[in-house]
């Protein structure tokens, strides 16, 4: 009797603490795989639960899994993990690339019992419209979900200090800071933001004239500030001292979210410079009002904003470039480190950045075959920091020479949405066009 052949599988998974990052793997047992991942969780958090964003058949899982991490080495976090950045764009590249394969036998559809880990997956026939055909992704659905959930990323204390040290002091000197996102302030580090206890614990040292800090009232109290929504505000060094408590003020239905009228008020009237970490799911709105007022700003968002169209003019008009570090670790409203692609975004002068080592400009003969190619459209594209000094077309480019400092070395954004390759008639990922200047 011919022994039958064992089944071969590729999948795409992700945690429900980690919304920026998902795995893609191979298993010969679907089933297994995702009750392995759930029980390394539950020592560390039973609310932590990994699901399935994608499963499907192939003939043979590790070429497919060796084409996948070749395809997209620049959207992997290391070389030496499965872990690859998830965004809206990035799952559905994923995701179109294996079906394209022609290694692909066929979609796993898998239904998911959220109650318990040991029983988390079913493989069941599809009965029901594919997202697909409803004209929505499944990153659509988690993100949805998550947004009550998961959009809680709080900055460590040594990120922001990292950041802002790197600044010349006298840019703080007599100036009125705004942190106008969710940054509680008590009277230990414990109960306060990141944002608010480095800027009391460095108040006299920057010269600052004041501190303004709103509290959002989200359905999470990581800080215990309470239920309603406040302004807390330390004006001068001699307020340092004493109750933080009674620095604070409570407006009648005010729920302390930057887009509220009286916080829009302090942006406008008194802020000279914005310090925080504005929520992803919220970023373009907190994006198109904090530019629009003129302030200087410091503020951490995803690190691909650069390569999105509702972002790319911003950058292309010279009203924001990246800060000088990309933001590793965040935590979670469970004070848990979870992992996601932050960078600072900046109208503040940077200097000497380090990162421009990352930038290979050289002329385009010598840059490798391997790192450059041409779309259907005829549009050069170049990867791992590559860039042509001497070719005078537009050529794209991901997120990564741009936050490192492209736009400083002669180089120019010219065109305001996105650049979507398409080589042999298939769809890669998006990127920016640039141009000698």
């Amino acid at each position: 009797m011919v022994k039958e052949k064992e089944k071969q599988y590729i999948y795409i998974v992700q945690s429900s603490t980690e919304a920026l990052w998902c795995k893609i793997g191979i298993t010969g047992n679907l089933d297994e795989r995702l009750k392995t991942y759930n029980r390394q969780q539950t020592a560390k958090s039973k609310d932590n639960i990994y699901k399935y964003l994608f499963a499907c058949e192939v003939s043979d899982m590790r070429q497919v899994e060796n084409d996948i991490t070749a395809k997209f080495k620049i959207l992997r976090q290391d070389s030496k993990t499965e872990i690859y950045l998830c965004s809206k764009e990035s799952l559905a590249e994923y995701i179109k690339f294996i079906k394209a394969h022609p290694l692909f036998k066929a979609e796993i559809f898998i239904k998911q019992d959220e109650q318990k880990v040991e029983k988390i997956t079913k493989i069941v026939p599809r009965t029901k419209p594919t997202l697909e055909e409803r004209g929505i992704t499944t990153i659509d659905v988690i993100n949805k979900a998550k947004k009550v959930k998961d959009d809680e990323f709080y900055t460590r204390y040594e990120d922001i200090e990292k950041e802002i040290e790197m600044y010349d002091k006298n840019i703080w000197k007599d100036k009125c800071v705004f942190c106008n996102c969710d940054d509680a302030v008590g009277n230990n580090e414990n109960k306060s933001s990141a944002f608010a206890w480095y800027f009391l614990n460095n108040f006299e040292k920057l010269g600052l004239k004041k501190l303004i800090c709103t509290h959002y009232v989200s359905k999470v109290d990581l800080f215990n500030a309470g239920s309603r929504g406040y302004i807390f505000t330390i004006n001068g060094v001699r307020e340092l001292k004493g109750d933080y408590d009674k620095r604070k003020l409570f407006p009648e239905e005010y729920d302390g979210s930057f887009d509220h009228p009286l916080s829009i008020k302090i942006l406008n009237e008194e802020a000279d410079i914005v310090c925080t970490n504005p929520p992803f799911s919220r970023s373009i709105d907190y994006w198109k009002l904090l530019i629009e007022s003129g302030k200087k700003f410091l503020i951490i968002s995803n690190s691909v904003v650069v390569q999105n169209t509702a972002y790319i003019h911003y950058f292309k008009d010279n009203k924001v470039w990246a800060g000088y570090n990309e933001v590793y670790w965040f935590e979670t409203p469970k004070r848990e480190l979870t992992r996601a692609t932050g960078h600072w975004f900046t109208n503040l002068p940077v200097k000497n950045r380090p990162s421009y080592q990352r930038l290979k400009i050289m002329s385009l003969k010598k840059i490798p075959e391997k790192h450059k190619k041409y779309d259907d459209a005829g549009v050069l594209l170049v990867d791992y920091g590559y860039i042509p000094s001497d070719y005078k077309k537009p050529f794209a480019v991901t997120h990564n020479p741009i936050s490192n400092g492209l736009l400083e070395k002669g180089y120019k954004i010219v065109q305001e949405k996105r650049h979507t390759p398409y080589i042999n008639g298939k769809e890669t990922f998006a990127r920016v066009l640039v141009q000698k200047g």
